[in-house]
């Protein structure tokens, strides 16, 4: 009989890093067979946060790692292999559980290339689960989407996983159409050859490690480093805010109730943020600036520019009830987490690894005592 799948520190560790990347990243594959707990983790571009550089072998001595350099990090070594595409590194990873995080994952990015934006996001999905069906150890995929997917009808409820998939931008509409591609896999292939999949989505996540492009918090804090003033557009625009940890807790949740007990967990699932916890950029901006006097931000209320959505919330209620998951750290936790991390980086370039990882610690440890599943 094959042994659990444990799910550790380390696991999270190479999600932290997945979950910021800006382009399309890869996977983590995780065998618990013969190799007793083997892990590789690979990607086809920069992992923003970490990749190598924070990866530990906690709880998975066999590891294997195709990952890339941490910026702002002393590590200069690191491989890649794309894994969306390469079947033959899939096939020799033999893992039985994939975490799939490749994305281009930039809203106005999105508006400028948006071929590349479906062709990473729904193709790219497409041809990894495909990659998947052929590959004989996979027990079971979760894919990692976007609170994004849902169709945006300025509801003042959180989005549950039933509502309809939709999207304004193209890359909303890229992600509707990936939780589809999925749902398609589920049904035409893979439930029958025994594997489970199930879809995931997030809030608007921050954290340290965050270097992409047109980003709240990226922005805020390149302007910083810059000594500047950060413009900052759609002030109004509420978003459902959460550390990056929050929903790679579930992620990891998630991929353990799929080994353990399959088709019962093979659906979509919200990991998203309380909804006290969505709130306005403007409001987000006035916690983060009250954080580090040093972040100064010029309120832009145009309405230049290409569309994005006005209110945005995710019902995380599902999660709770049926897997016991919940967050475990508030708005302004988060913000402390987040600037910390920001404000150690910008007075010494080289503790960007080893906060990451005392953060780690740290929200484990947060999440032991207040009791809460992880």
């Amino acid at each position: 009989m094959r042994s659990r799948v444990r799910l550790g520190i380390a696991v999270s560790a190479a999600l932290f890093a997945g979950l910021f990347s800006d382009r399309a990243s890869g996977a983590l594959l995780i065998n618990n067979g013969n190799k007793t707990g083997a892990t590789t983790l690979a990607g086809s571009a920069p992992f923003n946060p970490g990749g190598s550089a924070i990866w530990n072998n906690g709880g998975s001595p066999n590891a294997t790692n195709f990952t890339f350099p941490l910026k702002y990090s002393d590590d200069s070594a690191a491989t890649g292999v794309n894994i969306v595409t390469d079947g033959a590194a899939l096939s020799a990873a033999q893992p039985e559980l994939v975490f799939h995080l490749a994305a281009q994952s930039l809203v106005r990015r999105s508006y400028a290339d948006p071929l590349t934006t479906f062709d990473t996001n729904v193709m790219g999905t497409a041809q990894l689960l495909d990659l998947v069906r052929r590959t004989g150890s996979v027990r079971a995929v979760v894919v990692v989407t976007s609170d994004k997917c849902y169709e945006n009808r300025d509801l003042e409820r959180g989005y549950r996983e039933e509502d309809p998939m939709g999207g304004h931008d193209p890359y909303s509409a890229s992600k509707g159409c990936q939780e589809l591609v999925a749902a398609s896999f589920r049904r035409s292939f893979l439930t029958n050859a025994g594997i489970a999949i199930a879809t995931a989505r997030a809030g608007n996540v921050i954290g340290g490690g965050d270097w992409s492009e047109d980003r709240l918090v990226t922005d805020l804090m390149q302007a910083a480093a810059e000594d500047r003033t950060c413009t900052v557009r759609h002030p109004d625009a509420v978003r459902p805010w959460q550390h990056v940890l929050e929903p790679l807790r579930g992620y990891l949740m998630l991929g353990r109730q799929l080994v353990e007990r399959g088709e019962e967990f093979a659906e979509a699932w919200n990991f998203g943020p309380d909804l006290q916890d969505a709130v306005s950029v403007r409001e987000l901006v006035a916690r983060m600036t009250a954080a580090w006097p040093r972040l100064r931000a010029e309120l832009a209320a145009t309405t230049d520019g290409p569309h994005e959505a006005r209110l945005l919330r995710l019902d995380n209620a599902k999660a709770g009830s049926r897997m016991g998951w919940r967050p475990a750290l508030s708005l302004d936790e988060t913000v402390d987490f987040t600037v910390d991390w920001y404000r150690a980086v910008h007075e010494n370039q080289r503790v960007a690894r080893p906060m990451m990882l005392d953060q780690l610690h740290e929200y484990e440890r947060r999440v032991s005592g207040a009791g809460i599943t992880g």
